[in-house]
């Protein structure tokens, strides 16, 4: 009789027990918030690509270069003798200015050593050093999405703003030296 109670007692937990079955969620997400985002990006470069080619337009004496990357920017000095660029790891020296499209100076000139994708810099900087050789001075013009976006560096920049920045690079370590 005892083992007939705990066979009922069991059979009675087997099949009233069911495994949870999942909630359908309460909301759901249209995807609106990503669509407004996009949009705002879109209008804030087209704005932003407007002031930049006003810029160029107002300065013809300047041979312009359109990067691959979306920025900006044309020679100051030109460095002939050495055909070096800056790789992944190596060890570059160079002085910078920072302004902002008015031409008002964010950062007076400084100099920095910088270890080529292994460091923080912003993009457009970053991409721009790529395309210097030692001796070059070069002024850039980045779109925000290029330079700090929309965090800014919290200090001086503040939330996308497009910069212009003449960059002179002193030298190249290369990694494998």
């Amino acid at each position: 009789m005892k083992h007939l109670l705990y066979i009922v007692i069991v059979a009675f937990l087997l099949v009233s027990c069911k495994s949870p079955e999942a909630r359908m969620p309460e909301t759901v997400q249209s995807g609106s918030f990503l669509k407004e985002s996009a949009a705002r990006n879109k209008k804030l470069n087209e704005k932003e690509q407007e002031l930049i080619q006003t810029i160029i337009k107002n300065n013809p004496d300047k041979d312009y270069i359109a990067s691959e990357s979306g920025f900006w920017y044309f020679y100051n000095t030109k460095a002939e003798n050495d055909t070096i660029q800056p790789d992944f790891g190596d060890i570059v020296n160079f002085e910078y200015n920072v302004s902002d499209l008015s031409g008002n100076e964010i950062y007076a000139m400084a100099q920095k050593t910088y270890v080529m994708d292994k460091q923080e810099l912003f993009t457009g900087l970053r991409e721009g050093l790529k395309l210097m050789t030692p001796g070059d001075n070069i002024t850039f013009i980045f779109p925000s999405q290029k330079a700090y976006g929309y965090y800014g560096d919290e200090n001086r920049i503040g939330t996308n703003i497009p910069l212009i920045c003449e960059v002179t690079l002193n030298t190249i370590t290369q990694e494998n030296d």
